[in-house]
């Protein structure tokens, strides 16, 4: 699900090794405050000052006792493993979802943050289906930094072009699509250009589309084996929806989420398929400056499957906060988290950078009136996203919800789509993933959608 730059350099990763190795914060900082750390992700320069400005300098100025620093790290998923392996780390641990810090619970890498869950109130304050994906045996170990949903943004112009109407029902999405490649367009752009968890995107959305989210959370409850008939037709159904080319084509592999942006910008396709968290890549290129916003349309993806409600979603979240197990100062890492898990926060990071921090709370008080330019459309996104969990009406991202080793499995899809595997021998490996990690606990507790 990243969103990250992945051609690292000789130097930066020199430099990121150097980071991988430092000891957990707690030492003295300057006024008598403790030193606490968290790694991200090498986001772009304004949206590091917006983190700057809203996380750093606001949990600062908030309390007298912690000195937070954010080091940026395009490498931050390697590291925190070298990092935490080794013991050591940041304070506040980052992952690209629960998917991975399940995985460090497992290992005794994180702290239990249920004692803080008490202290703050989260499980009251956090929606249940995102609180619930961060528990193992029962325990807090991580809070999802938002939600998100994987449906399709459009560019206005290009249909316009095309003599064409945004797409009613998935039988016209499909008609658009296949207009746009007679044009000698992209039926759509979107890629995994050195992040293979990209696929994890697409085979969520048609277990999801298909399937449905009933099917998927009977799968998880080991009621019904992965290869069961509905779960096949999806990923055949995924299958069918690569070939013909409506995952960026032949360019699928050569593509990430901001280049497919800057394609979507310059007419070259109609729609970008992907998760929400793209709004923050269409910023580059739908802007004031560019004299562009008004361009971009965003919308929940089609209802595939005629027997599912519409609108139907598929929730998973953009990142995965927790407590690193050998942290000195986990008192105030939580301080942090809870910091972060608020209206105020939320508001103030929406302003300037949609689409990666629509904190999941139960309450999601934002105002799409109190935003301007593309954050306007994503509060008003999320808060259709949050209706619709509300209602039932929802899948599962496998990244989020997921067991680690079967989500990765899963990203495994390309193969069913190059033709290397059949459906059902892909998810019979799936079974036999899942059945190990079912065995050792490591499936979340899950609230079960409507249908």
């Amino acid at each position: 699900m990243n969103r990250k730059k992945t051609a690292i350099a000789a130097a930066s990763m020199v430099a990121a090794a150097a980071l991988a190795l430092t000891g957990c914060s707690g030492g003295g900082q300057g006024g008598g405050r403790e030193k606490l750390e968290l790694w991200f992700w090498g986001a772009p320069p304004a949206q590091q000052k917006t983190m700057q400005k809203v996380l750093v300098e606001g949990f600062n100025a908030s309390q007298d006792k912690y000195e937070l620093e954010v080091n940026f790290d395009n490498a931050v998923d390697k590291n925190i493993q070298v990092a935490l392996s080794a013991n050591r780390g940041p304070d506040i641990v980052y992952g690209s979802g629960p998917a991975f810090s399940s995985a460090y619970a497992a290992e005794g890498k994180l702290a239990d943050m249920t004692p803080y869950a008490e202290k703050y109130g989260w499980k009251d304050r956090i929606l249940d289906s995102m609180y619930e994906s961060g528990t193992v045996d029962g325990k807090l170990y991580s809070l999802p930094n938002s939600i998100e949903d994987i449906g399709v943004f459009y560019n206005k112009k290009v249909l316009d072009t095309l003599g064409v109407e945004v797409p009613k029902d998935y039988a016209d999405f499909v008609s658009v699509m296949d207009k746009a490649a007679e044009k000698g367009l992209y039926s759509s752009v979107t890629g995994n250009q050195g992040w293979k968890p990209v696929n994890q995107n697409y085979i969520s959305l048609f277990m999801s589309q298909v399937a449905g989210g009933k099917t998927m959370y009977d799968a998880l409850q080991g009621t019904i084996p992965w290869t069961d008939p509905a779960l096949v037709k999806a990923v055949n159904d995924s299958a069918d929806f690569y070939k013909a080319g409506y995952l960026g084509g032949k360019d699928y592999p050569n593509l990430n989420f901001d280049q497919s942006m800057k394609l979507l910008s310059q007419g070259k396709s109609p729609f970008f398929i992907g998760p929400s968290l793209a709004f923050q890549f269409a910023s580059n290129y739908f802007n004031d400056d560019a004299g562009n916003t008004a361009d971009l349309g965003y919308m929940a993806f089609p209802t595939i499957n005629p027997d599912l409600p519409s609108p139907y979603y598929t929730l998973g979240t953009t990142a995965s906060l927790s407590i690193n197990a050998a942290s000195k100062n986990k008192d105030g890492a939580a301080e942090v988290i809870d910091f972060m898990m608020t209206d105020k926060f939320a508001k103030e990071m929406n302003k300037t950078w949609p689409g990666y921090w629509a904190v999941p709370l139960k309450d999601f008080a934002l105002d799409a009136k109190d935003f301007s330019g593309l954050s306007q459309p994503f509060v008003t996104a999320m808060h259709e996203t949050i209706s619709g969990v509300n209602e039932g009406h929802y899948g599962y991202f496998v990244g989020t919800f997921f067991p680690p080793a079967t989500a990765a499995a899963l990203t495994d899809i390309d193969s069913v789509w190059l033709g290397n595997v059949t459906a059902e021998q892909f998810l019979a490996n799936v079974q036999k993933v899942f059945e190990g990690e079912k065995a050792k606990g490591l499936v979340p507790p899950l609230p079960e959608p409507a249908s």
